[in-house]
């Protein structure tokens, strides 16, 4: 069996444009007549300049090639133009390419995906979604700083995680701290951390002590100034405190995890096995959160899972994307001892199941597995037909100064 061909695949999300403004998806196409499909996650380009990097990348690395052969695959991607480097560009699109090869050999083998991967060591993943508007609400598009929205309001933002604890959901994640900015890490005001402790104990208060709660950074905070807002909120025992100082040195949010009671996680911005080592190596995080379709794809997530099981250290793949990485994500999870919790986009409803021929399943808060060959999911060819994107607008968008424009909140 040989890849015959590569197709890059946009699609452009409706409003609210949950899980980015577009999705990337590639489709590898063997001389098998087998075809699988990956998806390449938030690359910082416009589409069209991605679709033009995944067919140089797959012209040089894949076309010709056995899908059989991922170490091999990876290495001669990941070696392309002598980088050898967790290069987050190149290696989003080597995520796609890799996860589309495991659902080809999923296919071929008639195997779903994590019975390749070290078969099932669960029936299914708890799930937690982010708190998003009501339906129909008219403060899904906030203005920065506004205080009638979901985001900032403590009174809303409660009302709407006692929906999801209704709905099944023992996990629920929020961003208290909402502002980001292309000029962080900073130093948090005390207003601002008077703000943001308040909406924890909101959502606290409404949902109780059996629900976990998961507080979202994005790397905002200078070190001393997350190791303030942790010990403003240790008394309402959230399950993690996430990327509380930017990825990019782990030895200075290390400062923080040996600073407070509260785990911290991160990930969804790191490349490879090599920069997930650093953050054990420094113990900076106990919970790992990769995202499969910038990690480096399916195998190398496994990598690091392995990698942070023997540090006692757990994985919460992060999602915010398309449903194409979400079912990696599924499959990863069922495969994986150290599997905490699965990031999920609410129910997986609206255009993530309409996207697809036949959806994912959330059911009492929980992630269903896909028992079909592969990943399990195929893309609805008619539905991505009528959503082509035409904007101008990267995957996420970050303000230049002290407010980020926020059609959605980074990570939601």
């Amino acid at each position: 069996m040989r890849i015959a061909d590569v197709e890059t695949i946009v699609v452009g999300t409706p409003p609210p444009h949950y899980g980015g403004n577009f999705w990337i998806f590639v489709r590898v196409t063997t001389d098998h007549g087998v075809t699988g499909i990956g998806e390449v996650y938030a690359p910082p380009f416009l589409p069209q300049a991605v679709g033009r990097l995944v067919a140089d990348v797959a012209d040089r690395s894949l076309v010709g090639a056995d899908p059989f052969d991922v170490e091999r695959l990876w290495r001669s991607v990941y070696s392309r133009g002598y980088t050898q480097r967790p290069d987050t560009s190149v290696v989003a699109i080597l995520s796609g390419l890799e996860t589309a090869c495991w659902d080809v050999i999923g296919k071929e083998l008639d195997q779903p995906v994590y019975r390749l991967l070290g078969g099932r060591v669960r029936e299914a993943l708890r799930a937690y979604t982010y708190i998003y508007p009501a339906p129909g609400a008219d403060n899904i598009h906030p203005a920065p700083g506004a205080d009638n929205s979901v985001y900032t309001d403590p009174v809303l933002g409660a009302e709407r995680a006692a929906d999801y604890v209704r709905e099944g959901f023992t996990a629920i994640k929020f961003d208290p701290v909402v502002t980001y900015s292309s000029l962080d890490p900073r130093q948090l005001t005390a207003s601002t951390l008077k703000a943001a402790s308040d909406y924890v104990a909101s959502i606290r208060e409404a949902v109780g002590t059996s629900v976990d709660l998961l507080v979202g950074t994005h790397g905002q905070m200078t070190p001393s100034s997350a190791i303030r807002f942790a010990r403003t909120i240790e008394q309402y025992d959230p399950l993690w405190l996430e990327e509380p100082t930017p990825p990019e040195m782990p030895e200075q949010m290390a400062l923080v995890a040996r600073a407070t009671s509260i785990p911290i996680a991160t990930g969804e911005r790191l490349a490879t096995k090599y920069e997930f080592a650093r953050v054990l190596e420094w113990r900076a995080a106990a919970i790992l959160q990769m995202a499969v379709g910038r990690v480096g794809g399916l195998l190398e997530a496994k990598k690091v899972a392995h990698a942070a099981e023997a540090y006692y250290v757990d994985i919460a793949p992060h999602f915010y994307a398309g449903p194409v990485e979400a079912a990696a994500n599924i499959h990863l999870g069922l495969s994986t001892p150290n599997f905490l919790i699965q990031e999920s986009i609410e129910r997986m409803g609206g255009f993530h199941a309409e996207i697809l021929k036949k959806p994912l399943v959330v059911e009492d808060g929980f992630l269903l597995t896909p028992e079909s060959p592969g990943l399990g999911v195929e893309l609805d060819d008619e539905v991505v037909a009528s959503h082509p994107y035409a904007g101008d607008r990267l995957h996420l968008e970050l303000g230049e100064g002290e407010e980020i424009s926020r059609t959605v909140p980074i990570g939601r």
